[in-house]
């Protein structure tokens, strides 16, 4: 049986470093995950335990201050952490959220790019939780919002 973290790193493999791969990618991540599929975020980093995801200023993601929508940002940073995490586990293992903590910073204006990084386990024998951080900068380079995802990792 193939887990989710096993397609996701092949597809990844298989696309990242041809013409056009990394927005197939993220549009295949989006139809995983069709809610995340709305804010059409691009994926821009993938390795095991770690994941860089850019999201777009635009009319679609903002609210009534002109600014992104705090919930577009909590889906990036989710997005972003689970990429991480599930990039990063064994075959035999798989990952779900189950709990999201977000801390907005400054209101968040023009293209943002997440980042998380985690270290991931060897092995998954057992169940057992991880909180993952995402953090989302402006094209300054401030921090505009934190995302802490609890993951609940397990065999699969």
């Amino acid at each position: 049986m193939s887990t989710p973290s096993t397609r996701i790193r092949k597809a990844w493999d298989k696309m990242s470093g041809l013409p056009g791969g990394k927005l197939v990618f993220s549009k295949m991540v989006g139809r995983m995950a069709p809610y995340t599929g709305t804010i059409d975020a691009r994926v821009q980093e993938v390795e095991a335990g770690y994941a860089k995801v850019t999201l777009r200023d635009r009319k679609a993601v903002r609210n009534h201050l002109r600014c992104v929508h705090a919930i577009a940002l909590a889906n990036l940073g989710e997005v972003t952490t689970g990429l991480a995490t599930l990039m990063g586990l064994p075959d035999n293992a798989r990952g779900i959220p189950t709990g999201l903590s977000v801390e907005y910073l400054k209101k968040a204006r023009g293209t943002l790019t997440a980042e998380a990084r985690i270290d991931t386990p060897d092995e998954v024998t057992d169940s057992f939780d991880l909180d993952v951080v995402a953090n989302i900068r402006n094209p300054e380079g401030e921090t505009v919002c934190r995302v802490t995802a609890h993951w609940r990792v397990g065999p699969a």
